[in-house]
């Protein structure tokens, strides 16, 4: 169902260049991991490191996984309709903040911010195919191959995942509960598609 791309670590470099090359000396602001990240309608954010979870509350008070920040991906109130919108560190992060206006007024960034916004539409889409699988099974499949897309990194026995992600984690993206997605990675893992490295991370084998 996923088409892997190429073109993602040459649009980072791109991004990070004009933001380096239009605010040499801007300090990012650092969030810990577990942070949650004050937004303003009037600002958008731009990942320099780390991964940024996005989610919203049901009015039952159950949180629902909107998608994941990772680099140079744009964040904010002025780039989602959705209320609640919630930003949370799902790593140790180091973000810029822009106004809409420095956007507006820079060819060069608005063509950078659109390249990652183009990559957030993806990601949204794919996570919206995979809401229509009727297997939880296939769901969360498909869940960590989007993530060995966004956050993955080549490993000696396969590909692991930079972020450490909950069962619950994982249970709000699929609409599933986290009892059920233990019991899902349990097969898995038996079934040699995955496996746990020394610090809990997820290597797709």
């Amino acid at each position: 169902m996923l088409q892997l791309s190429d073109s993602k670590a040459a649009n980072q470099n791109d991004l990070r260049q004009v933001l380096e090359e239009l605010y040499q000396g801007r300090n990012l602001q650092a969030f810990r991991a577990g942070q949650p990240i004050p937004m303003n309608p009037q600002e958008i954010w731009i990942v320099c490191r780390g991964v940024v979870q996005l989610s919203t509350l049901y009015p039952n008070g159950d949180e629902a996984l909107l998608g994941l920040a990772c680099s140079s991906m744009p964040f904010g109130l002025p780039l989602s309709l959705i209320y609640p919108y919630q930003a949370t560190a799902l790593s140790d992060v180091d973000l810029m903040c822009l106004t809409m206006s420095e956007v507006q007024q820079s060819p060069a960034l608005t063509q950078g911010i659109f390249q990652h916004l183009a990559r957030r539409l993806r990601q949204a889409e794919a996570m919206l195919a995979m809401a229509g699988c009727r297997r939880v099974e296939d769901r969360l499949r498909q869940l960590l191959l989007l993530l060995q897309m966004e956050v993955g990194q080549p490993d000696v026995i396969g590909t692991r995942l930079s972020v450490r992600l909950t069962h619950q984690h994982l249970a709000s993206a699929i609409g599933t509960t986290r009892v059920t997605v233990t019991r899902l990675l349990g097969k898995l893992k038996e079934e040699g598609w995955l496996k746990l490295d020394s610090s809990r991370h997820i290597v797709l084998l």
